[in-house]
């Protein structure tokens, strides 16, 4: 299914954008040395439901997960780059660590995730890979324009992380999104411009460039969920939600928070 939204229902889906990023710039802000994944994930709750909002990832159960999920936020520490499993972890100075979030708020749904490193070590080998994974996401958003097509964004989000350096896993990428989290079209880290679906005014796109550092094979953890890299490299994964509008895509998930 892809959907059109209306007015009325984008203006929602700004409501719910700004939520989740606020929400993860929190998050962000709290993560230190010594917290616990699970104080995070319980953090995420009691922040959606003091604003109203719904989490999609408590009673998401698809095909490729042991689900149902059963949290409110995804945690990935290190090796594990998409849909980790919050568990008793405490974080360590150098961890690199992704927060994937969405949720749905009046009806309509927005997805972010960020990368960082917590704590004082800053490992130059991290702070890159986030980098070029911020880079192809700006890159993929930039391509988001009327009447281009699905494969001009995952085109120029490849183009910036093959230059990079990193191998691109196409089996997970971004998506349409909209009364639900996951929708048509899929938009892949990779691929050739002038194809797919012809991008119109009203849609969202949650885009997500994600890489690991010398692999593109994931393997599931023993939780069902966890996706990691094979051989154990780091990894990282960037995320906004965007609406196509006549002109530039708007960036919906950004925090108005500040430090």
């Amino acid at each position: 299914m892809i959907e059109i939204l209306s007015p009325t229902e984008l203006d929602r889906a700004k409501e719910a954008g700004t939520l989740v990023a606020n929400i993860l710039h929190t998050l962000k802000n709290r993560a230190t040395v010594g917290t616990n994944l699970l104080d995070i994930d319980r953090w995420a709750k009691s922040m959606i439901l003091e604003a109203g909002a719904v989490s999609c990832y408590v009673d998401y159960a698809p095909s490729f997960g042991r689900g149902p999920f059963g949290h409110y936020v995804c945690t990935g520490v290190n090796d594990a780059v998409l849909h980790g499993l919050p568990r008793n972890y405490a974080l360590a100075d150098g961890d690199l660590l992704t927060l994937d979030l969405a949720v749905t708020k009046d009806g309509i749904a927005a997805d972010s995730a960020i990368s960082f490193i917590v704590g004082e070590s800053k490992p130059s080998e991290s702070l890159a890979m986030i980098d070029a994974t911020e880079r192809a996401l700006r890159a993929g958003i930039a391509a988001a324009r009327p009447g281009a097509r699905i494969g001009d964004i995952s085109y120029a989000i490849g183009s910036v992380l093959s230059d990079a350096g990193y191998p691109v896993n196409t089996e997970f990428g971004g998506h349409g999104i909209g009364s639900t989290m996951h929708q048509d079209p899929h938009v892949p880290n990779m691929g050739r411009p002038g194809r797919g679906y012809k991008l119109r005014p009203g849609l969202l796109l949650a885009l997500e460039p994600w890489v690991m550092a010398d692999t593109a094979q994931l393997v599931t953890d023993a939780d069902g969920w966890t996706l990691r890299s094979v051989t154990g490299c780091r990894t990282a994964h960037s995320e906004h939600t965007i609406a196509i509008t006549d002109g530039e895509a708007e960036i919906l998930t950004l925090p108005t928070l500040t430090l």
